[in-house]
């Protein structure tokens, strides 16, 4: 018997075909060039203010609990379907969590748990609708955002409560402690050092998979530019952050969600069915995932991310406020949809709603700086959201 021998290194191996590779992965890496780009326009226009450690201090304080949404966002799109409510859900959890600290005066650690806890009943209570009863989950979800919306001006009696204890707003204002003394965070480094070995170590792994399996995978020198690029970027961004007082605590929320979320929804059975059932629901059932229980889980754990969101942004404002949470949803679905969710369901990543995310907050930022009203700002940022679903209508049609 005559045994042929696969060409497996040739593709893997081959620099010739980096192009249509890189064309191949531009939906991936399209936003975070983008963002390169737009972070570079504003720090000209600015004058240097955007990245002064200051500015990108507030940036990451202001977006934290967008960004924690959009990772919830961008699961719930995955699966091809919707939520309005997290806004309401974020206000509702923190009128809550003011009326049992403020007034009530119970431990606030104890508080956090309960406002989670309160959150994934208020997801499963949704989920529940819309895996189980079937009803669309838009209708279900707006049910909710008006529901959440009113229980939250009726549990504030139409006013704001304050102030929290220092230990609690610390979640949204404070800072990774330092040991030692200094000018500079050094905590702050390291934590951008071992950040980016991971990032590198994981994609070296990722390559070395692809060649086990006989798969094409980029040249070497594009791998090793890459990860330059990657331990630069974070290195300098590190250093940045270092100089002023650190590394946020929101942050650092965000950094271990994007890492617990980005390995669960690429290296587990959970995250391949989430995709799986987003892509064909019809045909995952037909292969033996429960879809209903799938989108179930979903969106309870959208209702956990929405009452932490809740959580930051009292913590950060120093008040539980019936108007809380206003337009948190869009924000959140624009993110996922600008890093690269479908529509269609099935397509999408953590990593791309973080970029998503990222790019709302620093054209807000950006523009806030530069002295444009709020009605010019929302109108460019909705001409973004346009351009992103455009795009992915150009490539699902392309690929047909």
């Amino acid at each position: 018997m005559t045994v042929v021998d696969r060409p497996a290194t040739t593709p893997a191996s081959s620099g010739g075909s980096a192009g249509p590779r890189l064309r191949g992965n531009l939906r991936q890496y399209g936003m975070i060039a983008a963002l390169v780009v737009i972070v570079v326009l504003f720090e000209i226009l600015t004058d240097g203010i955007l990245l002064k450690p200051l500015n990108v201090t507030n940036l990451i304080m202001q977006n934290g609990y967008v960004l924690v949404l959009a990772i919830g966002m961008m699961l719930v799109i995955i699966n091809r379907e919707i939520d309005l409510s997290v806004g309401s859900v974020a206000a509702f959890v923190g009128a809550v969590t003011g009326v049992a600290i403020v007034n009530w005066g119970l431990p606030w650690p104890l508080v956090v748990v309960g406002a989670l806890v309160t959150g994934g009943l208020i997801g499963a209570f949704q989920g529940f609708w819309i895996a189980y009863a079937r009803i669309p989950a838009f209708i279900v979800t707006l049910g909710g955002m008006l529901l959440f919306r009113g229980l939250s001006m009726v549990v504030l009696q139409g006013q704001s409560i304050a102030p929290f204890p220092s230990g609690f707003r610390q979640l949204g204002s404070g800072f990774v402690p330092e040991f030692g003394a200094g000018d500079l965070h050094l905590v702050t480094i390291l934590l951008g050092l071992a950040g980016a070995a991971v990032i590198v170590w994981n994609d070296w792994r990722s390559r070395a998979r692809r060649r086990e399996y006989g798969l094409a995978v980029p040249a070497l020198q594009w791998f090793v530019l890459k990860a330059v690029a990657i331990v630069a970027v974070i290195v300098a961004f590190a250093w940045v952050l270092a100089v002023y007082q650190g590394l946020p605590i929101v942050g650092l929320v965000v950094i271990v969600l994007t890492a617990a979320y980005s390995f669960v929804t690429t290296s587990t059975v959970v995250g391949r069915h989430i995709y799986a059932v987003g892509g064909n629901e019809r045909a995952a059932a037909l292969s033996g995932i429960a879809t209903k229980k799938t989108k179930f889980w979903v969106f309870v754990n959208m209702g956990v991310l929405a009452a932490l969101a809740g959580l930051m942004f009292a913590a950060r404002l120093n008040a539980a406020t019936p108007k809380a949470g206003t337009n948190f949803e869009l924000d959140a679905i624009a993110a996922a949809f600008i890093g690269g969710a479908s529509a269609s369901g099935g397509v999408g990543s953590v990593v791309g709603a973080i970029v998503g995310g990222l790019v709302m907050g620093v054209m807000n930022n950006g523009m806030s700086l530069l002295g444009l009203g709020v009605d010019w700002q929302q109108a460019i940022k909705g001409g973004v959201l346009m351009l992103a679903v455009a795009f992915d209508v150009y490539n699902k049609n392309k690929s047909k």
